[in-house]
C-alpha cells in the first residue's frame, strides 16, 4: 500500500556522480535529505549522529541544517547562526554558500547552519521562479569538496522539505515504533512522487530507519513487523534504540560519538553507517 520502489528503467545516483574536466575527474557528493513531516521521530538526532559517523570514517561530511528550530546546528555545537552566515543568507544569496558553511569540532565534519528567518522564506520565495529549486542551486557550489550532503529537513512538507528533496539524491527516513508510525506516511510517498515526477526524477529512498525501538515492548515488535511487510529490504536491519544519552547530548552541544561513545546509542548509529556505506557499494 504504501511502498514506493527505486525506478529501475532510471540508473541510480550512486556513490558518487562523476564528470570529467580539463583536469581529470571531480567527484561530487552524495546528497541525502532525512525526512519526515512527523515531529519526534528522531530525524535530527539521525541526521547529525550519521553525519558524525561518516565523518569518523574519514569521508567529507557536509550536513546542512534546513529547520528554522536549529536543533541540528546546536547539535554539533553552532548555536549562534543568527549573524548572517547561515543557511537563510544562502537562500536570498545562493553565491555565499562557501562563506556560510562552517567546521565543527570534528575533522570531517562541517555544517550549513540554520536561523530562525528560514521561518520566512516560504513566504518570501512564493512569487519567484524555481523556488522550489533555491537550495540545489546553493549546493551546486559545494559538492565538490565533500563525499556526503546530509540535508535535517524540517517536520513538514512545505517549501523547505520541497527543496530538500529537490536538491537531494535520495531521502532517509525515521520511524518512530510506536502505534503511528504509519500515520502520514502516505502523504509523504505521495509528495516524494509529485517530486520525481515533476522536480527531481532521480529521488528514491535511501532506506527507512526504526527509531526509538524498545525490544522489550510488544507494540514495538508489531510496528517493526508491519513497516517490514511494507517495505521489505528497504528498511535498514540497524535500529536505534530509546536511549537515554541520546537524549542529553544535543544539550551538551555534541553529537552520541562525542557524548558517550559507549553507549548503546552510538553503538546503534556506528553500525547504521557501517551498514548505509556497504549499502551504497552495493549499488555501484
Amino acid at each position: 500500500m504504501y511502498a514506493l520502489r527505486p525506478d529501475y528503467s532510471i540508473l541510480f545516483v550512486v556513490f558518487v556522480n562523476i564528470v570529467r574536466n580539463k583536469r581529470g575527474i571531480t567527484l561530487y557528493a552524495k546528497t541525502i535529505a532525512v525526512a519526515n513531516q512527523k515531529g519526534g521521530v528522531g530525524k535530527t538526532t539521525t541526521a547529525l549522529n550519521l553525519a558524525a559517523v561518516l565523518s569518523a570514517k574519514r569521508k567529507k561530511v557536509l550536513l546542512v541544517d534546513s529547520d528554522p528550530q536549529g536543533n541540528a546546528s546546536s547539535g554539533v555545537g553552532v548555536f549562534d547562526t543568527d549573524g548572517g552566515a547561515n543557511i537563510y543568507t544562502c537562500y536570498t544569496d545562493e553565491g555565499q554558500a562557501k562563506n556560510c558553511v562552517q567546521k565543527t569540532r570534528l575533522k570531517n565534519l562541517s555544517v550549513l547552519p540554520s536561523s530562525i528567518d528560514l521561518v520566512g522564506v516560504e513566504v518570501e520565495l512564493i512569487s519567484q521562479e524555481n523556488r522550489e529549486k533555491k537550495l540545489k542551486a546553493v549546493l551546486r557550489s559545494l559538492k565538490e569538496e565533500f563525499d556526503f550532503i546530509i540535508i535535517d529537513c524540517p517536520p513538514s512538507l512545505g517549501i523547505l522539505t520541497l527543496n530538500s528533496l529537490t536538491a537531494a539524491d535520495s531521502i532517509l527516513i525515521p520511524l518512530q515504533c510506536e502505534y503511528f508510525a504509519l500515520e502520514g506516511l502516505a502523504q509523504l510517498i505521495s509528495t516524494i512522487r509529485r517530486v520525481k515526477k515533476t522536480l527531481n526524477r532521480e529521488l528514491y529512498i535511501e532506506g527507512l530507519l526504526l527509531t526509538m525501538y524498545d525490544g522489550r515492548n510488544k507494540l514495538t515488535h508489531s510496528v517493526a513487523e508491519e513497516v517490514k511487510n511494507h517495505f521489505g529490504d528497504q528498511v535498514y536491519k540497524t535500529v536505534i534504540p530509546r536511549n537515554v544519552r541520546l537524549s542529553e547530548s544535543p544539550s551538551h552541544g555534541q553529537t552520541i560519538i562525542e557524548y558517550d561513545k559507549s553507549s548503546s546509542g552510538a553503538k546503534a548509529y556506528i553500525k547504521l553507517g557501517t551498514e548505509f556505506l556497504q549499502r551504497l557499494k552495493r549499488e555501484m
